[in-house]
């Protein structure tokens, strides 16, 4: 007999979905699923099957709407599409759509260790730095992706990507907000103001952070980007600007509950620009203002996450769950930055 697990997650019965993993040949049912990772968008489980090999399964929110950021079918294709370029990520297998039901897919399941507090613990100040700089030079090779050869030339507009984006997270706002917090209305009007003109269009993997990847225990270095799912074209420099907004010094109030990158060893956010700026050869003068674009954005998504975790408590992942008060400290931190930056 099987023991409790969280396969009431996923939404789908169990014989559905034991015959349709059968059917990729990814993992040999009866299989234990037990939900992974402090993930506070879509839902994620590892199924381990009989035979000891493992898979990843996704799948939308509890009561998340059709369309969103949380579309886990159009994000594995995306990650489908990138299999033979230089950006490293699981592999494929599927999408399986049951009587309507939220779609679940299934990705190999990457041998490599996350940057949370056990996994930051166990590297040493060396790999802490090559990680942090891995970061870097992942989101350089992300941007690198030729769009159409890989069949994403189709994946977003092509229009300016900060209008868009002041656009798409305000709308965010409005649907998601739970009280009236006057500091992110004004933020929205400035940065709308300010916004620089866009030097390209190239492939924006949207939430690139030390939450989203995987590492090689010994050196650091990253072996997978995960978490695709707000993945769109763009502007580059803009991913570089939400992965500063996730990256706060010694010293600083967290955004995300325990900051792995205020540990002894971590690149400083001026490092880890210049590094982006080094591989990318790209110029990297309007980062201040994707910087408090991206704190901007996070908070709309830690408000979110309120919401959802409030509503359903199967959204609620284990560990560490943003509180209102996260929202408003993410909030004032992107005015800091937003003054800083002159706008």
């Amino acid at each position: 007999m099987l023991p409790a697990d969280d396969v009431g997650l996923l939404g789908v019965p169990r014989d559905a979905l034991e015959s349709w993993l059968r059917g990729t040949g990814c993992v040999e049912p009866p299989f234990v699923v037990r939900r992974i990772g402090n993930g506070q968008s879509n839902i994620t489980c590892v199924a381990t099957g009989a035979d000891g090999r493992r898979v990843v399964l996704r799948r939308p929110p509890h009561g998340a709407r059709p369309g969103s950021g949380h579309d886990v079918a159009r994000e594995s294709r995306v990650i489908a599409a990138l299999a033979g370029s230089s950006v490293r990520v699981p592999r494929v297998f599927g999408a399986l759509d049951h009587d309507g039901a939220a779609p679940v897919v299934a990705m190999s399941c990457v041998d490599g260790q996350p940057l949370d507090r056990a996994g930051v613990a166990a590297l040493g100040p060396q790999a802490r730095r090559r990680a942090g700089l891995s970061l870097a030079q992942t989101l350089a090779a992300v941007h690198d992706v030729d769009i159409d050869a890989v069949g994403l030339g189709t994946l977003a507009s092509r229009a300016p990507y900060g209008p868009r984006q002041i656009s798409r997270w305000t709308r965010q706002w409005e649907a998601t907000r739970t009280r009236e917090l006057p500091v992110l209305d004004e933020l929205a009007g400035r940065l709308r103001r300010s916004t620089p003109p866009q030097r390209e269009t190239r492939l924006v993997h949207g939430d690139l952070h030390p939450g989203n990847v995987l590492v090689d225990p010994v050196d650091g270095s990253v072996v997978a980007a995960l978490d695709w799912e707000l993945c769109t074209l763009g502007e580059p420099v803009a991913d570089l600007g939400t992965l500063l907004a996730y990256w706060p010094e010694p010293g600083e109030p967290s955004p995300v509950g325990v900051a792995v990158s205020t540990a002894d060893g971590f690149p400083t956010r001026a490092e880890l620009v210049a590094e982006y700026a080094t591989a990318s050869g790209r110029d990297v003068s309007d980062v201040g203002f994707w910087h408090a674009l991206g704190l901007w954005k996070l908070a709309i998504i830690c408000e979110g996450i309120v919401r959802r975790a409030t509503s359903d408590a199967r959204n609620r992942a284990e560990g560490w769950t943003p509180a209102r008060e996260t929202v408003d400290e993410v909030a004032e931190g992107a005015f800091v930055v937003a003054r800083a930056a002159g706008l």
